[in-house]
């Protein structure tokens, strides 16, 4: 049978000659159009094709009538469809993933390809065929990307009741939802009510994959959460589990043919992977050979093992594991983070993120017709739906209880249950797979696309709802400076990420250092997440690890050299957090809360820029961020320190404790003021120091809150009472009637004398009329004050290092 297809949208001319299978040649004249005959058991089909290519565009009457055109104008349709959705659905905090499937679905037949004349267009079949292939490739790099980043050394530290809800979280709605496909069995139609079938949909519900998880997690800044690890863990033992069962499952179609044909398939699979496993690891222990140390490997090993992943899932689908499988097992080969998975992530994910993925979710969408499936009577479509449902609610169900028995508070068991739920990219290539196999049709492909999709987008706003990261860091007990009692250690969690912040740190810790052990030091060497999906935090003294991360080793070695001269007068602790940007705050939090610290210092970075001008850094642009984080959440005070001079010397001055230093106190009141002043009262257990106290006074007490008044007054007499026979202590008290006359004032005591040391208060409680005229709007940073934001900034001379303080603000 021959059938042709008429598309008067295809009526370009051209000569050229196809081959059929089991055919003669079909010669094409000049006045006939060309056709492309495509064989399908007896059948045939014609369709008017367009030509490929074309030299004169600009003389034709329209440029889409030449495939590369179309495919050109298709690409920009495809990624600014699904942007432009995803700016839209922005504010229904929707994740990825939903936005992008729900714009492959307005390009699909149920909006806006319903039109013919659209659909001939723009996604003719040839069209569709070419965003297919592109889309399958799109979902292999994208495990390949994500099998990088996993670290698999998770399931070895895995606690026990994480394989508590990974085993209950798969096995109780497996065996539930083959109990319900047994009893639906019945009104299923033949190919849904087979074994294999009814297995495929219940295994697909009780598994949520890594690839689903992280993703989302990523966006809602949830990684370095406890319950966002406690997540990626339990996924990715339930992958090991996907996997095994994927194998068992091949193993069963074998026995169709004999029990010898499963036997040997396991054994093929299992000495396949082995095999794989070892030569792949052994090339990789080359190329790192290869490498310079410290560098990005180099594009042509990138290249090479990009295409090692398409010759890994032609094997896995040879072997009947599936196209992707080969992809995700190259990944989980190639070792995490820096040198190698921080290379291939930064080379390859942009691209594969942002140009093929788009093209993955309108593959998906072009087959989602609502028409189709509205057309088919709900008998049709309550099978598979309660099979799916099943499956969904029994594993919502499983993860919820069991977390409840393993005593986890039950907001955070609630939003642990909505997290491993979570549906995406893994679901829709099943679906896809599916369909393409026949299991299911255009109406129950529709349903259970828009089913995954709904189940996500109904999840990940409730998880939003129900979780806060911060929400661990909120105490209701005082963890300050002034509350500390001046004979107890001060517990101080100190921020480093390359060497000059262990240089600025060390220069205010000798200022700290007195005779006796006063100062008990959590330093934090910060490193941005790279090339891995799980973050780290690190004890030294009790985890041996080793890094590749660029400046690590530098950063690090600096610190344990000072640790080790300074063990006499201060406790040092080393950690290291390996997290993103965007979570960095937390694990600072973190420490802080669980070390019970009662300060945490963090650097502000700047270096001399033409030896004129002092800008922040490139690559720490966005570090004001983490410090406004920090601010916010911190279980405790918070101290910024800013050193304006670049440190050309020595990390560290052995000649520092015999030669005295110069501290300048602003005091303008308010709690923080008095964090301030508490802290420079402990700087005076060094003999070398000089202090210097400057308090701010509105003109006629004009305007003063008269509560942070009184506190104001009792700190300054307790401080002077306490300090009124030490020669190296002067207090001074100045009266202003303006802004104007405060940054005079300030700026004329940096002219006199050189202090080592400006310290003063964020803003917290500082009387209006000491800031009148100056405006935060012009403040370059405002998590410095407006004070502590002119001190730092060139427009005033001298200073080497500002400290400003933030007293804890209880939150509970």
């Amino acid at each position: 049978m021959v059938r042709i297809a008429d598309d008067p949208l295809h009526n370009s001319i051209s000569t050229e000659a196809l081959y059929v299978p089991n055919s003669d040649r079909f010669p094409v004249t000049n006045n006939v159009v060309p056709n492309e005959l495509y064989h399908y058991k007896d059948s045939f089909s014609c369709r008017a094709t367009r030509p490929g290519n074309s030299s004169d565009y600009f003389y034709s009457n329209d440029g889409l009538n030449f495939h590369f055109g179309v495919i050109l104008f298709d690409a920009v349709l495809v990624i600014l469809m699904t942007r432009i959705v995803a700016f839209l659905l922005r504010p229904c905090k929707q994740p990825k993933v939903v936005s992008e499937v729900i714009g492959g679905i307005i390009l699909g037949p149920s909006v806006l390809s319903i039109d013919k004349k659209f659909n001939g267009a723009f996604f003719s079949a040839n069209v569709k065929y070419i965003i297919g292939n592109i889309g399958t490739m799109g979902f292999m790099y994208f495990l390949f990307i994500i099998g990088v980043k996993m670290d698999l050394s998770v399931i070895k530290f895995s606690r026990r009741k994480y394989k508590m809800i990974t085993l209950a979280g798969v096995i109780i709605p497996l065996v539930t939802g083959t109990i319900v496909g047994n009893i639906i069995r019945p009104s299923m139609d033949k190919k849904l009510s087979k074994p294999s079938s009814i297995g495929r949909v219940v295994l697909s519900m009780a598994v949520t994959g890594y690839a689903v998880i992280y993703p989302i997690l990523q966006e809602l800044n949830l990684l370095s959460s406890e319950i966002g690890q406690m997540a990626l863990a339990i996924t990715i033992i339930t992958d090991g589990i996907a996997i095994i069962l994927l194998i068992i499952s091949g193993a069963l179609k074998q026995t169709d043919v004999g029990v010898d044909a499963a036997l040997w398939y396991m054994i093929s699979v299992i000495a396949f992977m082995v095999f794989s496993a070892i030569t792949f690891q052994q090339a990789m222990i080359w190329i790192l050979g290869k490498n310079p140390e410290g560098k990005l490997i180099e594009q042509v090993y990138v290249v090479l093992i990009l295409l090692g992943a398409l010759v890994m899932s032609f094997l896995t689908d040879m072997l009947g594991l599936g196209i992707v499988t080969g992809c995700m097992l190259t990944g989980l080969v190639i070792p995490d983070g820096p040198p190698l998975g921080s290379s291939i992530v930064a080379r390859s994910e942009t691209f594969i993120m942002n140009f093929f993925m788009p093209f993955s979710y309108v593959y998906i969408g072009m087959s989602v017709d609502l028409s189709a499936m509205t057309s088919v009577s709900w008998p049709g479509l309550a099978p598979l739906f309660t099979l799916a449902m099943s499956g969904i609610v029994f594993k919502l169900l499983a993860t919820l209880v069991t977390s409840l028995l393993v005593k986890i508070p039950f907001r955070d068991a609630l939003t642990l249950t909505l997290i491993l739920n979570l549906r995406g990219q893994q679901e829709f290539m099943l679906i896809m797979h599916w369909k393409e196999k026949s299991v299911i049709e255009i109406p129950s492909y529709t349903m259970l696309v828009l089913l995954v999709t709904a189940v996500t987008a109904i999840a990940t706003p409730l998880i939003r709802f129900l979780y806060d990261p911060t929400r661990p860091y909120i105490v209701n007990t005082r963890r300050t400076i002034q509350y500390t009692p001046p004979h107890e250690e001060l517990k101080v969690v100190a921020c480093v990420h390359n060497q000059d912040s262990v240089a600025t740190l060390i220069n205010l810790f000798e200022f700290s250092c007195s005779s006796r052990r006063n100062l008990s030091v959590y330093a934090l060497c910060l490193t941005e997440l790279n090339g891995r999906a799980a973050p780290l935090l690190i004890d030294h003294e009790k985890q041996k690890m080793t890094f590749n991360y660029s400046g690590y080793y530098s950063t690090y070695n600096a610190l344990k050299i000072y640790m080790e001269t300074k063990r006499d007068v201060m406790e040092i602790h080393s950690f290291t957090a390996v997290v993103p940007k965007q979570t960095m705050y937390q694990d600072i939090c973190k420490l802080a809360m669980i070390k019970e610290a009662d300060l945490v210092i963090l650097p502000f970075h700047m270096e001399w820029r033409d030896s004129v001008r002092m800008t922040e850094l490139h690559h720490q642009r966005r570090t004001p961020s983490v410090l406004s984080n920090v601010l916010d959440h911190a279980p405790c005070s918070v101290g910024i320190l800013v050193h304006k001079v670049h440190l050309l010397g020595p990390l560290f001055d052995h000649s520092f404790n015999s030669s005295p230093r110069h501290v300048l106190v602003l005091f303008l009141g308010g709690a923080d003021a008095r964090e301030a002043l508490f802290y420079a009262d402990r700087i005076l257990m060094n003999p070398n120091v000089f202090l210097t106290v400057i308090r701010f006074l509105s003109h006629h007490h004009h305007r003063e809150y008269e509560q942070e008044k009184k506190l104001d007054d009792g700190v300054i007499i307790s401080f002077r009472e306490r300090n009124g026979r030490n020669k190296r202590v002067v207090c001074r008290e100045v009266v202003m009637k303006n802004g104007e006359e405060t940054l005079a004032t300030i700026q004329a005591f940096g002219n006199d004398v050189h202090f080592d040391l400006w310290i003063l208060g964020r803003h917290k409680g500082i009387n209006p009329v000491l800031l009148k005229g100056l405006s935060s709007d012009w403040c370059e940073h405002l998590e410095l004050g407006v004070i502590g934001d002119y001190i730092s900034s060139m427009d005033f001379d001298g200073t080497t290092s500002i400290l400003v303080v933030q007293q804890q603000t209880l939150r509970g």
